[in-house]
């Protein structure tokens, strides 16, 4: 089987092709074939050995895989060869054959295609374990998500309201505007306007009769952090969860103070490790809700196993409105 392996970290190009043994499951493993993985930000930042948690080299990249049951190890109830199934793994998704557990597999209900099920792992819990966990959102709140039109960003956007929020979207063009409406955003923040740090809590202010945002989904960082933070309104809650616009903002603690404001952070990975029937239970409702409408995936482009390079370059560059997936030739 072909696998993609970064022997030496750098940009994507600098990944490898190689030819490798099938793999067979050890106990208590799930060997897939894989027929479509999605493409996340965290990935570029592992190739680039820029993530906090980086595998031995020479490592396949790729957190998020759909495709079928190939082989089952000892020991692994609940799953067959040949059941249909989406995991999110800590690595090795960019690859015609992946490892996984049942911990971290889930059975596709029918109608989902692979590249929507690819489409929907990460970013879609990402969003749901923010949003409810963290932000500790309640029904009928007002959530403001930065960076909308973005893998995490949408998906927080159609999210929220699915579960009943009205939804402030914040992008940066017109195209990323009709993506977010679309997606059932009931109000478009510019992030464009000059002077951000005052145009954004204008624009939130206007949106809400001067309440403000009750929970702030911010996978940007940056000045955008800044400017988000004076939209809070009083009580509300900011969780942060990456900083793809660069930097790594700071805060003045006092400002939390005056306004009764929190500030968390999500990584989602230690739920998956450490609560892995809660993240069971939210994908059944993210289940839920896509079969009723409100979850939708957009993939931007579906790109071929050779392409996964380019893919990766354009997420790195912000250029990915929803999400880019790699297919196999398999026919996914």
């Amino acid at each position: 089987m072909r696998s993609y392996r970064v022997w030496e970290h750098g940009a994507p190009s600098s990944m490898r092709i190689d030819d490798l043994p099938d793999l067979v499951p050890g106990p208590g493993e799930i060997v897939a074939d894989v027929h479509a993985a999605g493409i996340n930000f965290p990935d570029v930042l592992v190739i680039s050995g820029k993530y906090q948690i980086l595998p031995p080299r020479p490592f396949a990249p790729g957190k998020d895989f759909a495709g079928v049951v190939r082989a089952v190890g000892e020991g692994v109830a609940g799953f067959s060869v040949g059941d249909r199934i989406m995991s999110q793994v800590e690595y090795g998704a960019f690859a015609e054959q992946a490892v996984t557990i049942p911990a971290w597999s889930f059975k596709l209900p029918d109608g989902l295609s692979f590249e929507a099920a690819a489409a929907m792992g990460l970013v879609y819990q990402t969003a749901y374990f923010a949003l409810v966990e963290r932000g500790q959102y309640r029904t009928g709140e007002t959530v403001l998500v930065l960076g909308a039109a973005g893998g995490v960003g949408l998906a927080g956007v159609q999210v929220a309201k699915g579960l009943g929020a009205r939804v402030l979207a914040a992008v940066r063009s017109p195209e990323e505007t009709e993506l977010v409406r679309a997606s059932g955003a009931d109000h478009v923040i510019d992030l464009s306007q000059g002077d951000l740090r005052d145009s954004l809590r204008a624009q939130v202010q206007a949106a809400t009769d001067g309440h403000g945002a009750d929970v702030v989904l911010d996978p940007l960082g940056g000045d955008v952090f800044a400017a988000a933070l004076r939209a809070v309104a009083w009580s509300g809650r900011l969780v942060v969860i990456g900083f793809a616009a660069g930097d790594i903002p700071t805060v003045k603690v006092n400002y939390l103070l005056v306004k009764n404001i929190s500030i968390s952070g999500l990584q989602w990975s230690d739920y998956r490790d450490r609560t892995p029937q809660r993240v069971r239970d939210v994908q059944e409702d993210l289940f839920r809700l896509w079969q009723a409408g409100a979850v939708k995936p957009r993939i931007m482009r579906a790109f071929p196993f050779a392409e996964a390079p380019e893919a990766l370059d354009l997420v790195h560059q912000g250029k990915v409105q929803g999400k880019a997936v790699i297919t196999m030739e398999r026919g996914a």
